[in-house]
């Protein structure tokens, strides 16, 4: 069980007599001969202090107004509402919002295009074009969804994983049928 004290400094609100957020205060327990350990903690506070201390996932963007030329790797979620002219290489996901253009390779787990992509994606597990998407260059996917409108120019790879590319490529195909 948590206990908690209400402290007020001199000055706040509460000092005052009006209503104010608290601040709790954990209340320590003595236990004999003049030890004194911090009480228990309640399994949802103690959930919540490790929910709190987990980072929230965080997303770069590229404005729309802006136009980068360059490369982009790391991990995190990224998403693109401008112009970039350069490879993408992500652990998280990558989104080309409508109107965005990127010129370049996209390896991520995760791609929805929605803007206009001139290159090729490569190891993805997902791909979402969306109704505004465009590419031109070759995908690679274990997954691909394929919104009405959308356009694309290039060679399309889904559903294979490496044990199914293995496979072909030890029979003499070179390329899934």
């Amino acid at each position: 069980m948590a206990l908690w004290k209400e402290t007020s400094s001199p000055g706040s609100p509460a000092a005052s007599g009006t209503p104010a957020a608290h601040s709790p205060t954990p209340v320590t327990e003595l236990h004999g001969k003049g030890t004194e350990r911090a009480a228990p903690e309640a399994p949802a506070v103690e959930a919540a202090r490790r929910t709190a201390a987990r980072p929230a996932p965080v997303e770069s963007v590229i404005a729309a107004e802006l136009t980068i030329e360059g490369k982009i790797s790391g991990s995190g979620d990224v998403r693109i509402a401008g112009r970039f002219k350069g490879d993408v290489q992500v652990d998280g996901n990558f989104r080309i919002d409508a109107g965005a253009r990127l010129e370049g390779q996209v390896r991520a787990a995760v791609v929805v295009v929605g803007g206009e992509l001139q290159g090729n994606i490569d190891a993805a597990k997902q791909v979402d074009v969306l109704s505004t998407g465009v590419i031109v260059g070759d995908v690679k996917a274990a997954s691909i969804t394929v919104a009405a409108g959308s356009r694309m120019r290039g060679h399309v790879e889904f559903g294979w994983d490496d044990k199914h590319a293995a496979a072909l490529e030890l029979r003499g195909n070179t390329r899934p049928v």
